[in-house]
């Protein structure tokens, strides 16, 4: 798959403070999450593929674009969604979203159009004449992912797109996220300082802490490996018996408390063998899970490995 972004040396520096330090990255999922903690860089990585920032070493490209070289193409194709409002307060909803479909090319009367289709696609479409002064927040929010989506972009920065919703607008945020990115007719990268926002969007994730990279993983893979990290519970007089035998089946084990064992299934060894196994020993499996890492184990590791290497 091509890749979305591709971070080449990026460094940026404020004031000859570095923010962003060398960045080496290739980003190629449909939904892409940068996370990390607040002050991490994400904003300014999103700000300088925008063309906000300039490098101060180094590039990035965009859908194979240089973004020192192709600022502006690379801006017309991106739809952006900020974290802080820029709204004009007196103006209609869908008049503001009309302004922002226009700056971004559009003639009046497609801008029009698709402004009140962005409105209704995200829930909008009955306050779209009232004035964003007036929109609550959860409101607010929506009429900014109207306004990033009006002009039809090939990829869509979201930077912090829950924050501050209360649990159903947030839902209905995510909810309206996932839609846009099971489409599959663009492309988006998800910022966010949530972890349960990046684990329910996204199938990649750039981890950033002190404006480097902390870990770059995709989501899919980590989910597609761990299916064979198993966890029983049972119950039997032949328990250790059955250990050997699961032992002799190629799996590794590791015995924990009160009859739970952990185990790696060899390649090409179906978990209904191990049912078969335990009727044979006269076992009962009470319970097995999957285990996998979730999204908060891998970012945690990826904080510890930073703060080693500093």
């Amino acid at each position: 798959m091509e890749p979305v972004i591709e971070l080449d040396g990026l460094e940026v520096r404020f004031g000859g403070r570095p923010i962003l330090k060398k960045l080496n990255a290739s980003l190629t999922g449909r939904s892409i999450g940068l996370l990390g903690p607040n002050g991490a860089g994400k904003s300014t990585l999103l700000n300088t593929l925008l063309g906000f920032h300039k490098p101060f070493s180094g590039t990035a490209r965009v859908l194979g674009r240089d973004i020192r070289t192709h600022a502006r193409e690379v801006r017309g194709w991106i739809g952006y969604m900020p974290e802080n409002d820029a709204f004009i307060a007196s103006m209609t909803g869908v008049r503001f979203v009309r302004l922002m479909a226009e700056l971004a090319g559009l003639p009046p009367e497609q801008a029009l159009e698709r402004a009140h289709e962005a409105f209704f696609y995200v829930g909008l479409g009955e306050v779209r004449y009232r004035t964003l002064g007036t929109y609550s927040l959860g409101m607010k929010q929506s009429a900014k992912l109207a306004q990033a989506i009006a002009h039809g972009p090939k990829l869509l920065f979201l930077d912090e797109p829950t924050n501050g919703l209360d649990p159903p607008a947030r839902a209905r945020m995510i909810a309206l996220i996932q839609e846009i990115r099971d489409r599959g007719d663009l492309r988006l990268i998800l910022s966010s300082h949530l972890l349960r926002d990046v684990e329910e969007c996204c199938d990649q994730v750039l981890i950033l802490k002190d404006g480097n990279i902390a870990a770059h993983c995709d989501l899919e893979e980590e989910r597609r490996s761990n299916r064979r990290f198993l966890e029983l519970e049972t119950r039997g007089a032949s328990n250790g018996n059955f250990l050997e035998a699961l032992e002799k089946l190629g799996c590794e084990t590791a015995q924990g408390a009160q009859g739970r064992t952990k185990l790696v299934l060899p390649e090409g060894l179906e978990i209904r063998r191990l049912y078969e196994l335990a009727a044979e020993q006269n076992v009962q499996i009470r319970r097995l899970n999957h285990k996998r890492d979730s999204l908060e184990d891998i970012f945690l590791k990826a904080m510890e490995a930073a703060d080693g290497r500093l």
